[in-house]
């Protein structure tokens, strides 16, 4: 699949290349990458309340936007120093744009088509870059990501499996079914819209089965 690089940050490949986790937001994040996006941007429906924040954009290497995450509740950190406190209610939505087997944008090669499972595996990896075990030694951090995160590929891979449930939420008011699995971490969630889009999600504290997903109408409200 095609290799993505977030604004701000450095090149990651998305599903189907080498597993590598999703990562953390950059310090400073803006709303420009989320803008050029030709597709629309998925966040929780109004129902829930509480704070929302933008995290960060993944783009082809000709610069087209392919996906990207908002997120909701308390925003999470992976500081050594909040590893010990008691870990806040958060649901990050991933929007992963829906193309066929297409022509890369400088005309060498062939681009992947995206899936469910590509939400799948940017979701997994997401939730797991905030939720490695507080009493882990910080230099073996990095085993315990590459361990993990392969498990999270593979688990994306098969989304037919037994690792995962179905669910059914409301997306722009319509029920969608949506491929679910719980682990000691959080949970992670994938499905596909009626707009073009693939969505993904990963939480911890919020329950997955009370939520709703819509387009959001002003991504700068985010900011």
């Amino acid at each position: 699949m095609e290799t993505t690089r977030r604004v701000g940050a450095q090149v990651q490949p998305t599903p189907g290349t080498t597993p590598t986790p999703e990562g953390v937001p950059p310090a400073r994040r803006t709303v420009d990458g989320y803008l050029r996006a030709p597709f629309p941007w998925y966040g929780l429906d109004e129902a829930f309340t509480g704070p929302r924040w933008l995290m960060q954009v993944g783009t082809a290497a000709d610069g087209t936007v392919q996906h990207g995450s908002t997120g909701h509740g308390e925003e999470p950190s992976i500081r050594p120093e909040a590893a010990g406190r008691e870990r806040g209610a958060f649901t990050v939505v991933v929007t992963v744009a829906a193309h066929p087997v297409r022509g890369s944008g400088d005309g060498t090669g062939v681009l992947d088509a995206t899936s469910v499972s590509s939400a799948a595996w940017l979701a997994g990896s997401g939730l797991l870059a905030y939720t490695w075990p507080p009493q882990l030694d910080h230099t073996l951090r990095n085993d315990w990501l590459d361990q993990q995160t392969e498990t999270a590929f593979e688990l994306a891979d098969d989304l037919e499996g037994p690792a995962w449930t179905s669910l059914s939420l409301p997306v722009d008011g319509v029920p969608r079914a949506f491929h679910y699995r719980e682990s000691e971490f959080g949970w992670v969630l994938a499905g596909s819209t009626a707009a073009g889009v693939h969505l993904g999600a990963y939480g911890r504290g919020m329950s997955a089965y009370g939520l709703g997903f819509s387009v959001v109408a002003d991504i700068s409200a985010y900011t």
